[in-house]
């Protein structure tokens, strides 16, 4: 019998075991990786776009041609398609994010082949009909008009726009911009971003020959190339200087916080490092935000921090929303806990709670064959490859107060912020 009284022995993590896809290119540009699970009846298949945007357009288009990739083709309408894959027990689902656009399927091994054709069906033949956009736009545009009656999406949209200027990252749709959506705008988006050498497509799960020939049959020969390079070179933000962007609502029962400046990205060597002081921050329930804002002062549920690495630029953000009343006490307890992670040494007891958290956060993230293509994918599109795990693991195994600081110094200066407050201040 266990001793219930005693915790078990603790056992330090050892490096991390990942799995390496195979790639195969296709003759028509597309890029495969394949992830191998004998085991695993389920599998999934990721089609990945790098968005294209035009300078002209918001990318609300983007967005809505993800959205819209479902909607119907030359053959089926869009009850035809749902009624398909629903029939088959599969899911398919269209994912947006700054710079990529992804449809991902999910279907069990044995009705692969019924079900890829359906997705190469929409993925060479999608129509946007006019009915279907029409729909789109007025659910869209109900749901901005609810959406910006909450301090926090306010103070979202406000934060981006400060941080990152006119373009795409910075870009928020208004209401009047739904009406500027047209089907001939989407179909040439489509027609440039949906293509076969825009694509990388991740397929994990039972793979053998078969399979791969089948693939290669329905996407790697007859699906179009894009007759125009994909990509932008888009105008960097500044670094902040501190602005301070209020916008203010008497009414307001709490007010909506949020923070945050440019810094590196994931192809920086400091960025484990800065994400190691981030959580430490405010990256986890444990962290100094949630123990002195949370727990001890009570002046919000939640608060937290995070650093994001996107294709361009990268940027740490903090958001939170206290009650309308304290809305400055809490403005001066993070400032506080800014100066002090400069200021002062943080404890090794402190340093190796974080330490345990990181690594065992990222073993606990390794649970499926699913999770090893999202760590790939996360450094194949920042132009690193696996070893940068390995690379990770290691700095946060020699993470101490020192180094803490040193990184804190460098990053983390309260005063550079771009802050935006929604409600009283």
């Amino acid at each position: 019998m266990p001793n219930r009284l005693e915790a078990p022995p603790y056992q330090a993590i050892g490096d991390l075991e990942l799995v390496q896809p195979d790639a195969v290119n296709h003759s028509n540009g597309l890029r495969t990786f394949l992830f191998h699970s004998e085991e695993l009846e389920l599998m999934k298949f990721e089609f990945i776009f790098e968005n294209h945007y035009e300078k002209s357009e918001l990318p609300i288009l983007n967005v809505a041609l993800s959205s819209m990739l479902k909607e119907g083709t030359t053959t089926r309408n869009s009850a035809e398609i749902a009624e398909e894959i629903d029939f088959y027990g599969a899911y398919l689902m269209p994912e947006y994010s700054f710079d990529y656009t992804a449809l991902s399927l999910y279907t069990t091994r044995k009705h692969v082949d019924k079900v890829l054709p359906i997705i190469a069906d929409v993925l060479m033949n999608s129509t946007f009909p006019e009915e279907e956009l029409e729909t789109y736009i007025r659910n869209n545009k109900q749901s901005l008009q609810i959406a910006l009656q909450k301090n926090d999406v306010v103070a979202r949209r406000l934060f981006y726009k400060n941080l990152f200027g006119t373009n795409q990252y910075g870009a928020v749709a208004d209401l009047e911009d739904y009406d500027t959506l047209s089907r001939a705008k989407l179909y040439s988006l489509f027609e440039q971003q949906i293509r076969s050498n825009n694509c990388t497509l991740m397929i994990a799960g039972r793979v053998d020959q078969e399979l791969q020939d089948l693939v290669d049959s329905l996407f790697g020969q007859e699906w179009a190339e894009s007759k125009t390079a994909v990509g932008n070179a888009i105008d960097l933000p500044l670094r902040s200087d501190g602005q301070l962007v209020v916008e203010p609502k008497e009414e307001a029962l709490q007010s909506a916080i949020r923070m945050g400046g440019i810094t590196e990205g994931r192809a920086h060597p400091d960025f484990p490092a800065l994400q190691f002081v981030n959580t430490l921050l405010g990256g986890f329930f444990g962290s100094r935000l949630m123990r002195n804002i949370r727990e001890d002062k009570g002046y919000t549920y939640g608060i937290g921090s995070a650093v994001v690495s996107l294709k361009h630029t990268a940027f740490m953000t903090l958001g939170s929303e206290a009650g309308a009343d304290v809305t400055n006490a809490t403005l001066v307890e993070i400032e506080k806990e800014f100066k002090r992670l400069r200021e002062e040494l943080t404890t090794i007891e402190e340093v190796d709670l974080v330490r345990n958290y990181m690594q065992g956060n990222l073993l606990g993230s390794l649970e499926s064959i699913f999770s090893h293509v999202d760590k790939f994918k996360a450094v194949y599109f920042s132009g690193l490859d696996l070893s940068y795990y390995h690379y990770y693991h290691e700095v946060l195994r020699t993470m101490t107060p020192e180094r803490v600081q040193e990184i804190a110094v460098r990053y983390f200066d309260f005063d550079k912020l771009t802050k935006v407050i929604v409600g009283k201040y």
